[in-house]
């Protein structure tokens, strides 16, 4: 027994009937092998079809959007970065090459071997870190201590390990290692015998701020002192990583000066004479 159906009559302008039709074929909404304008409407009404414009992605929004997935993941949020990816492809202007990318991050999500990081800390376990990195250069490590930090807009997996070789940090810092996250792949952990460290290796480096700066300086989680003497705002800090303190002094110029110890200052020190080479200037 057929259903009962409603009978619609509509009042169309010329060539409506055609461009509905012309929908209909797109959507492949078909009576038979024919286009079926009732079965575009009643799909309308039941609102499995979206009605307006369709709102598409620009390429600087796709850009915008794929930084934030990159945090969102280095973050842990992995569901809402797949939920953003998602969004990015189904309504983004993007080129072949970006869309396999973004396929191929979304069939391989980043949280399984950063969950296993996680659970390696709460164990107190130590791992063998096998990854490579984005020039596909393939590297080892014993890992002792993890932690992951927030960097200058990125984050990093910071670990200490038993291999230094290739560690361009002063010596009293070689197994200490930076790794940035976006740019680890094809990463394996394995747990391994040892000890679990508390903490990374650091040096106490002694820094002097002047002028405007002195007042200015924001106190870090790193430091261990923070006092005056004169106008000179004095700051000892705990530091586990100097390429990250040699930005920064190198930024505030001649107001920040690390007085301590020894191996920082000539590390600045070469900088500076590399800096002067480059612009042709001579040091007395």
């Amino acid at each position: 027994m057929s259903r009962k159906k409603d009978a619609l009559t509509l009042s169309v302008p010329p060539g409506t009937k055609e461009q509905l039709e012309a929908i209909a074929r797109r959507l492949n909404i078909l009576w038979g092998k024919e286009p079926s304008v009732s079965g575009l409407i009643v799909a309308i009404a039941q609102q499995q079809l979206e009605v307006g414009l369709r709102f598409t992605l620009t390429k600087v929004q796709v850009q915008a959007l794929e930084q934030a997935t990159k945090a969102l993941i280095d973050s842990g949020y992995i569901p809402e970065a797949q939920t953003l990816l998602r969004l990015i492809l189904e309504r983004g202007e993007i080129e072949s090459p970006l869309k396999q990318s973004l396929l191929q991050r979304i069939g391989q999500p980043e949280s399984a071997w950063r969950v296993l990081i996680e659970q390696q800390r709460e164990n107190r376990q130590p791992f063998h870190l096998y990854y490579q990195d984005s020039q596909k250069r393939a590297w080892e490590f014993s890992v002792r201590h993890a932690q992951i930090n927030f960097r200058e807009k990125r984050y990093y997996l910071d670990i200490w390990s038993q291999e230094t070789e290739g560690n361009q940090d002063v010596p009293e810092l070689a197994h200490n290692w930076s790794l940035r996250l976006d740019r680890i792949t094809n990463l394996v952990i394995m747990p391994i015998e040892g000890v679990w460290k508390e903490n990374l290796d650091f040096l106490k480096v002694y820094l002097h701020f002047r002028h405007g700066l002195a007042r200015a300086y924001e106190p870090r989680p790193e430091d261990i002192s923070d006092e005056w003497e004169g106008d000179v705002r004095k700051v000892v800090r705990k530091v586990s990583n100097t390429f990250w303190l040699q930005r920064e002094v190198l930024r505030y110029g001649a107001d920040c000066v690390v007085m301590a110890p020894e191996s920082m200052r000539d590390r600045i020190k070469q900088t500076l004479r590399s800096l002067c080479h480059q612009y042709d200037l001579e040091i007395s």
